[in-house]
């Protein structure tokens, strides 16, 4: 497959709920190389109701790991990130230069809550959009009013957000029902890129190759080579490819039978 890159990722030490020791840190990045992981970029949270990772400390702390990387022989080039939470703050945080962007491009990692769509949410993207900045939602199947209705999604898609599926949801990690909603919203277009959104290597592992492994199962061959094509386009800042967006067919049983 050549060259993996990973988009989503909590992998620095003691700043979130990711590893807490920079030995665990250097475990998993271990592990991602043996995943064929060769660039990742690290999205410690910001402007999240338990975690607001500061924007120099990320820099710090990437620049001492690339060191330790090279020092341990682990080949693996780290990017700067944030997952950002949604919230009315987040223009005048991207002004003011306390949130990274993706890799140091246009997109930036946009989290929503767990439970909703807010309704500003739209709003917000379209600010993004005015700032040269695109938004792409984090884990869009994780959250529950998407997965109870899928179009709110295309909407925030028709108004120029994008999204990427968490490789954990496809390898059925979160359960069936994440799988197959995330195997919908892929085949309906709704889906841009793809990253692990690791924590640790026990809970929350990268499953990046299980997650991939599952949609060529499912003859999604296209989708895999989009999404990891995608992957590699938002660290080189260039456009992603984007196909038109399609209904959500809906697998409800009284719809079935």
């Amino acid at each position: 497959m050549g060259k993996l890159i990973d988009i989503h990722s909590h992998i620095l030490w003691g700043v979130d709920d990711g590893p807490d020791r920079l030995e665990e840190t250097l475990q998993l990045l271990e592990y991602a190389v043996k995943e064929g992981i060769t660039e990742i970029i690290s999205t410690s949270h910001s402007d999240h109701p338990y975690y607001d990772v500061n924007y120099q400390i990320i820099i710090n702390k990437i620049n001492l790991l690339q060191e330790m990387l090279i020092e341990h022989r682990i080949p693996i080039t780290i990017h700067a990130g944030h997952e950002v939470r949604l919230s009315e703050n987040i223009i005048s945080n991207y002004q003011s230069n306390e949130i990274h962007t993706l890799a140091n491009s246009q997109y930036l990692l946009l989290e929503l809550p767990s439970t909703t769509v807010p309704f500003y949410t739209e709003n917000i993207i379209r600010d993004l959009l005015k700032e040269g900045i695109t938004p792409i939602i984090a884990h869009p199947e994780r959250n529950k009013a998407i997965a109870n209705q899928p179009s709110k999604l295309e909407k925030l898609i028709y108004s120029g957000a994008l999204a990427q599926i968490t490789a954990g949801s496809l390898a059925g990690h979160f359960g069936k029902e994440i799988q197959k909603l995330s195997l919908d919203l892929i085949k309906a277009n709704l889906v841009h890129a793809y990253g692990s959104d690791v924590h640790n290597a026990t809970t929350r592992p990268f499953l990046f190759e299980k997650g991939l492994l599952f949609l060529e199962k499912k003859k999604q061959l296209d989708a895999v080579d989009i999404l990891l094509e995608n992957n590699k386009r938002i660290i080189g800042n260039r456009l992603l490819i984007i196909d038109e967006p399609q209904k959500v067919e809906s697998t409800k049983w009284w719809k079935i039978y």
